[in-house]
């Protein structure tokens, strides 16, 4: 049994990529909710990781953070699970582009902090690095729809996805213009069962960040 250590579902993209992973392939887990931007939240964080950031996994002798450590040590933990891509050449490709979302976009989660309970009409936040950012995530799946079947990244849903699955909410929430191509992808990624699992609980939630909420 695992714990996993999260802020607020609504607005924690991070905590969101490994819980997605952990719920979608029926790994047993309890999930702690950690508040953010509270007067207790770095304490009540060290408690688990010296970053006193989540999202945090805790497994039997060992604590894991950072989303895509997280992912790297479940799918080491179980391979017989398809977490990454079974195919050498494609599980390159795959890692390559979560890595990327990793340490990229910073145009498009600068301007457009993920926020599940909001809709805007679209205006360029985030300036000319977030419509670099637009267009990139577009390369990437008209290229990946191009070597795959779909409807995810490489056929069937697996890391890759939920790593990309903040940004896809960001394009929507903000009513980002698209091609129907990626608008495919991006409704297949929220229609995917964890992730409604996942957006209904944030949806229920009442605690507002103002650092998050953009007008």
């Amino acid at each position: 049994m695992y714990t996993l250590i999260i802020g607020n579902k609504n607005y924690s993209s991070w905590s969101m990529r490994p819980w997605l992973v952990l719920d979608h392939f029926g790994l047993p887990f309890e999930e702690v909710m950690v508040e953010l931007d509270q007067p207790d939240t770095r304490d009540r964080l060290l408690a688990y990781t010296p970053a006193a950031k989540v999202p945090v996994l805790l497994a039997p002798e060992i604590a894991v953070w950072d989303s895509i450590a997280i992912i790297e040590y479940v799918a080491e933990q179980h391979p017989d699970l398809a977490i990454w891509p079974t195919v050498s050449r494609d599980r390159a490709r795959a890692r390559s582009l979560a890595a990327e979302m990793h340490s990229g976009y910073p145009g498009l989660r600068s301007g457009c902090p993920m926020n599940l309970r909001k809709k805007f009409k679209f205006k360029l936040r985030g300036g000319a690095r977030a419509q670099r950012d637009v267009e990139r995530f577009e390369q990437i799946i008209r290229d990946r729809r191009l070597r795959s079947d779909g409807p995810f990244m490489f056929g069937e849903w697996g890391a890759v996805d939920a790593m990309y699955a903040p940004l896809v909410t960001r394009l929507i929430t903000y009513d980002w213009p698209i091609s129907d191509l990626t608008r495919e992808y991006c409704d297949a990624v929220m229609a995917e069962a964890s992730f409604q699992k996942w957006l209904a609980a944030a949806l229920d939630e009442t605690m507002i960040l103002p650092a998050d909420e953009v007008s």
